[in-house]
């Protein structure tokens, strides 16, 4: 009898952690990663003081945070399907660590847009393959509660940043550096615990092929995508004003010039947002849209009337109805997109949606800046949210007439 060919041995599996303590740590990650994403929300007044610029220069530094996502969705979004997504995700904490060191370079401007910079390229980095690494690591059927879990991480990672830097500024000694000290800390016990974690998607076989992510959209899914774009602009729209210029409101308008008070409005806001997608997840997709779209025009007319009138309260009632409503119609909006387009082209179509969203983030704030230069912060408030509320009426039109078509 011949010799028997030799049994191929099954790979080792990655050693590591597993299961929900693997989710625990990947989700500490990115919330970590997204708290240094809005750290600086309430120190830019300070900043303004200490560099003598103003608000549009502090909306311009904002917005470059858009410019490294877009960056990090066009270069590296892809890149995790073929090196695994930890090999990812552990230079993105690198980029997170890097910015805020970068914020610790004192007096100097071009390291805010430096530090905005590398910010947006760690979390451009961490919303799409940290999102994939928790579906990766979901039990059978449990698939879209770990997506929405990383959904809801985002967010309130985004919330609480202004909140750890403003409790930060007020009473810890040095408040332009002890809050990226905290960050770089934090930073450093999710590498850890990211470490541990067992890659669920290993590395594959072949050399690795590098290209940017292509966009753009099929004509088949053309009318789902700009029913779902608009009322996305409108919604982070609204989360770029209280992210760049509601502290500005609050101590220039208001009289509060506390560091906390300015992070909880945002807080308000993005906690709701997230407690809005979880609540999207019981509805279905038209239905979470037309109860957000709606929720979202009125917190939006409840802010410019907040602005208007010089209220703290409408301000956080309408921080509180605009965020479940932009938190249940940007859910239903992604899942529309991601329906609507064909599978071979899916991760090319929701980046362009990401990159709508995030152009949305970033722009209208700053001809927020310019016009509140030119005629005071109350009037271009008040300007941009009546824009804002326009869109978000085109939006909820788009919707209605959408289901009349299919009714009939």
């Amino acid at each position: 009898m011949g010799a028997e060919a030799p049994t191929a041995r099954p790979a080792p599996a990655a050693r590591g952690l597993r299961g929900t303590r693997a989710a625990v740590a990947v989700s500490a990650a990115f919330g970590v990663t997204m708290i240094g994403v809005s750290l600086p929300t309430p120190l830019y007044a300070l900043y303004s003081r200490e560099l003598g610029f103003d608000g549009v220069v502090v909306t311009l530094v904002f917005s470059t945070y858009a410019v490294g996502v877009a960056a990090a969705l066009v270069l590296f979004g892809p890149l995790s399907d073929q090196l695994g997504r930890r090999a990812i995700l552990l230079p993105g904490l690198a980029l997170a660590a890097a910015s805020s060191a970068v914020f610790l370079i004192p007096h100097s401007l071009p390291a805010l847009f430096a530090g905005r910079l590398l910010s947006g390229l760690s979390a451009g980095v961490f919303t799409g393959t940290a999102t994939a690494m928790l579906v990766d690591l979901a039990p059978p059927g449990r698939k879209r509660h770990y997506s929405l879990a990383a959904a809801s991480v985002n967010m309130l990672g985004v919330g609480l940043g202004p909140v750890v830097a403003g409790v930060l500024a007020e009473f810890a000694p040095a408040p332009l550096v002890v809050p990226y000290l905290v960050h770089l800390l934090l930073v450093l016990c999710a590498a850890v615990a990211l470490r541990a974690v067992a890659e669920p998607r290993p590395r594959a076989a072949g050399p690795v092929r590098w290209r940017p992510q292509r966009m753009g959209v099929p004509p088949a899914a053309r009318p789902a995508f700009v029913r779902a774009a608009t009322g996305g602009v409108a919604g982070f729209a609204v989360l770029g004003l209280f992210t760049s210029v509601s502290p500005a409101f609050l101590s220039q308008v208001l009289g509060i010039t506390d560091h906390v008070s300015g992070g909880l409005v945002v807080l308000a806001l993005l906690g709701t947002s997230a407690a809005g997608q979880v609540a999207s997840a019981r509805l279905a997709e038209r239905s979470a849209a037309l109860v957000g779209t709606s929720a979202l025009l009125v917190g939006v007319v409840l802010i410019g009337l907040s602005i208007a009138a010089v209220s703290l309260f409408l301000l956080l009632a309408g921080a509180v109805v605009a965020g479940v409503g932009q938190g249940m119609s940007f859910r239903a909006g992604l899942d529309a997109v991601s329906t609507a387009a064909p599978e071979e082209r899916r991760g090319e179509v929701t980046s362009s949606f990401f990159l709508v969203l995030y152009g949305a983030i970033s722009l209208p704030v700053i001809g927020v800046g310019v016009a509140a230069q030119a005629r005071g912060l109350v009037w271009a408030g008040v300007l941009f949210t009546g824009a804002v509320a326009l869109v978000a009426a085109v939006a909820l039109v788009m919707l209605l007439r959408r289901g009349d078509e299919t009714a009939s």
